[in-house]
């Protein structure tokens, strides 16, 4: 684990309050991506939502939509305020860089989170999310639009980001049976976000 991947465990468990209490006042422009990603799965399917954060809105969303929702983020304190707000869903503390729960999702979700993750670890994901991800189930993350490091700052502590070049994660979606749907850099309709949307085809 790198120096700041470190840091940002820790940061969101120590301001977890200060994040659920800022999330909802932040414009909720997802939705739109969400919809795509939900028009694959199944009423009932299942969503794995790495690095589900608070819950909101989100995870909220998912559950709302008549998915069933599994949450991971290694935030004990955000995986409490999702288990006493949002009692449909499964909420569990655990790094999604070893997380190994013998079982695939229709959906596998790393929106806002895997970008946190430096270089190596964000490459070693993508098999991750092939043995979370049943034979047609759909992807969907965020990244960067090129290869780089990029620190931010929320409440005076720095929020580190990584991102590899478009080319490998295409590289590496192909070669752990994922076909890109849809891919979108700096979308102007969601705050500027790089979004891959990812189907598993074999």
């Amino acid at each position: 684990m790198s120096f700041y991947e470190s840091l940002i465990r820790e940061l969101y468990d120590r301001l977890a309050e200060r994040y659920i209490a800022d999330r909802p006042n932040v414009p909720w422009n997802e939705r739109p991506w969400l919809d795509r990603f939900l028009t694959h799965i199944p009423p009932g399917g299942s969503v794995l939502d790495l690095g589900c954060g608070a819950g909101t809105p989100i995870g909220r969303y998912l559950l709302s939509r008549g998915r069933a929702v599994t949450g991971i983020d290694t935030s004990p304190r955000l995986i409490a305020h999702c288990r006493a707000t949002l009692l449909d869903g499964d909420w569990r503390v655990a790094d999604m860089r070893t997380l190994a729960l013998s079982r695939q999702f229709h959906g596998v979700l790393a929106w806002d989170s895997f970008f946190h993750l430096g270089h190596d670890a964000q490459r070693a994901m993508f098999p991750v999310f092939r043995d979370h991800a049943l034979p047609g189930a759909i992807l969907m993350f965020t990244s960067g639009a090129e290869h780089g490091e990029a620190y931010g700052d929320y409440h005076g502590e720095t929020l580190y980001h990584a991102s590899l070049a478009p080319e490998e994660y295409a590289r590496r979606l192909a070669d752990n049976g994922f076909s890109v749907v849809k891919r979108v850099f700096d979308d102007p309709d969601c705050a500027g976000h790089c979004v891959w949307l990812a189907q598993r085809t074999h």
